[in-house]
């Protein structure tokens, strides 16, 4: 700031701020336009109180209009008024330009709510759970007309009165707060999740921390008794002549094909139900019903109860991936089974991985023959949702795909996710998406299944009264599962769910993502119960996903093709001198080594100081040739 400057700003201080400079030309006429201003004030104060204020300092030509706006007139100042806007126009274009590529980022890294008033976190291991952070915080009560979810989100009485078990599939946010429904004492009770982690480089799911109890205390945690549902008694049709299509009816030989009006009616609860649920062929599962079995099989699998761990691999389509750090305990108390068909069978027996023992590893492997559907995915779905047909007397199951790798215990998942929360159903929710019409779109863009078909399903559910997700669904948190793990408990209630889901893969499509939530609401709407559909990134915690066989094969395959890496090059040792022991070298070897030392090219004269590197370097080669003459 020049010193003129200074004593003009000062001045301007001292005579109260009006603009005037008292070294300055014409300031007699600013006088005058300032009381002709004041003036019109007292006449029209309204007006004038909306008025902006005069400047009354005289603006010079080519400068900026006022000094007090410090950083204008500054850059006004140096640059000028049109590189200045030049300047302001790139400055904006550039932020522009920068909030698209965050908008960009933020589509990759994260997803977006869809579901008005939840705030969204680009947590991407954990979108869904995010998205519902602040539901925890808050008591669903049947005694209150309205409960405040957020500032802005209110929920009616009729969705808190929704019949719901009072420990239910809780919502943890990235900091969880104690869980208050653990006793005093219990080892998880102040666990609380991690924050995100900041790694943008891994933008994919990835699992997040479980507090588990230890095997043994896990193990004593197991109720005594079975859960009491309102459906006491369970049966199932198994009458040959039930299996021809009627009109009305859709299915296939092995669920019986029941019709609508039988369909509406399963779903009108009773003490005692007698329904369709697979295996109609006959009284026994497995027994000339279609998934067919031997019988050897079938007693190993009758005999087994307690806890089964179960899964199945169809086509060779899979890998079949041993269980890991499972405890002694859980060797000698559980059942492990692994379902595969003929073709399965033939490239394990190929392998070696088979012999007559039927076991790999933990897995007792049982060949499932006449496999009802020429679909290896929904055969699948037969194991997976009626496993209570299969072992009739197990208590507690746990299904995983063939495609996971299990890495804890099942005591340790059974008392975290069903035992410490009261629940007898429990299903991970899928990590991206919680709405079942965009399921189904995801589905036809993968080419998951034939798109009439899919659109039909949906169609269908929609005119049952199907609805987007939305706040109306709370506390469920999501219609959309990851079904590729399955806790239960065996009772009524649970088996009832899954013979009627299983009901809806046969009829419509193998995708049972779809057919879940149309399945749970209905039973939802007439009874007290609930399905724990726990966070994803939990499931991911205690079982790893492996690639299926066609990708591994065609990784193999690319990897065979490529161009073997060209060996590596010898290492070579440098010379080792000593210098405990003079060296004995020859003449002729001394000479050699004063020509190895190299030379550098000498720079031009013409450069300054050029005289004095020459005489460095002539230097150094006498110290270097001393050196040599030293060791010989």
């Amino acid at each position: 700031m020049h010193r003129g400057d200074e004593r003009e700003i000062v001045e301007e201080t001292m005579t109260g701020g009006l603009g005037q400079r008292s070294g300055s030309t014409g300031s007699l006429q600013w006088l005058q336009i300032q009381q002709q201003h004041q003036l019109q004030q007292q006449l029209n104060p309204v007006i004038s109180s909306f008025s902006p204020p005069i400047n009354l300092r005289k603006s010079k030509v080519g400068a900026c209009p006022s000094a007090r706006e410090r950083f204008g007139f500054w850059i006004c100042r140096i640059v000028g008024r049109k590189r200045a806007g030049m300047s302001l126009l790139f400055l904006v274009s550039l932020l522009v330009f920068i909030s698209f590529l965050f908008s960009l980022n933020k589509g990759e890294d994260g997803f977006v709510s869809e579901v008005p008033g939840i705030q969204s976190s680009r947590f991407s291991e954990r979108p869904i759970a995010d998205r519902f952070n602040n539901l925890d915080r808050h008591i669903v009560s049947n005694n209150s007309a309205n409960l405040e979810i957020s500032p802005k989100i209110k929920i009616n009485e009729s969705v808190i009165n929704r019949p719901i078990y009072q420990n239910q599939s809780r919502i943890h946010p990235p900091v969880a707060s104690a869980d208050p429904s653990l006793p005093p004492g219990h080892p998880c009770q102040h666990f609380t999740l991690p924050p995100p982690p900041a790694d943008k480089k891994r933008t994919g799911p990835r699992p997040c921390p479980v507090c588990y109890l230890s095997v043994e205390q896990a193990a004593k945690l197991m109720p005594a008794i079975p859960s009491a549902t309102r459906v006491k008694n369970l049966t199932y049709v198994t009458e040959v002549a039930s299996a021809v299509p009627t009109q009305g009816s859709s299915g296939s030989d092995f669920g019986g094909y029941p019709t609508l009006k039988q369909r509406d009616d399963y779903f009108n609860l009773q003490e005692s139900m007698h329904v369709h649920c697979g295996f109609v062929k006959g009284s026994t599962p497995g027994n000339a019903t279609g998934f067919d079995l031997d019988k050897e099989d079938i007693f190993d699998m009758h005999q087994c109860r307690g806890i089964v761990v179960a899964s199945a691999v169809f086509g060779n389509y899979d890998e079949i991936q041993e269980p890991k750090n499972i405890s002694e305990k859980s060797k000698s108390d559980i059942c492990f089974f692994m379902f595969v068909d003929e073709t399965t069978e033939s490239y394990l027996r190929k392998s070696a991985a088979l012999d007559n023992s039927k076991m790999i590893g933990l897995w007792r492997i049982v060949v499932v023959h006449n496999l009802p559907y020429s679909d290896a995915r929904r055969n699948g779905k037969i194991p997976k949702l009626l496993l209570h047909r299969l072992f009739p007397n197990v208590r507690y199951s746990l299904w995983i795909d063939g495609k996971l790798e299990l890495v804890v215990d099942p005591y340790q998942i059974l008392e975290r996710f069903l035992w410490r929360t009261n629940d007898n159903f429990a299903i991970s929710r899928h990590y991206r998406r919680f709405d079942v019409f965009d399921e189904a779109e995801a589905n036809k863009a993968a080419g998951k299944y034939d798109n009439a078909s899919i659109d039909a399903q949906v169609e269908f559910y929609r005119k049952e009264g199907l609805t987007h997700y939305s706040l109306s669904k709370l506390p469920i948190t999501s219609d959309v599962p990851e079904g590729c793990v399955i806790i239960r408990e065996h009772t009524p209630i649970t088996n009832l769910f899954t013979c009627l889901w299983f009901n809806e893969v046969d009829r419509f499509t193998s995708r049972d993502q779809i057919s879940f939530a149309i399945v749970r609401d209905k039973i939802m709407a007439r009874l007290h119960w609930t399905v724990n559909m726990f966070l994803d990134c939990e499931r991911r915690n205690f079982v790893v996903q492996v690639y299926h066989r066609d990708i591994l094969e065609k990784r193999l395959a690319r990897m065979m093709m490529m161009p073997p890496p060209p060996p590596p090059l010898p290492k070579v040792e440098p010379s080792r001198i000593s210098f405990d022991q003079p060296s004995r070298k020859s003449s002729d070897d001394r000479k050699s080594l004063v020509d190895k030392v190299p030379e550098k090219v000498p720079r031009s004269s013409g450069r300054k100081g050029s005289s004095r590197h020459g005489r460095d370097r002539r230097h150094r080669k006498a110290k270097i040739g001393s050196k040599v003459a030293e060791f010989s």
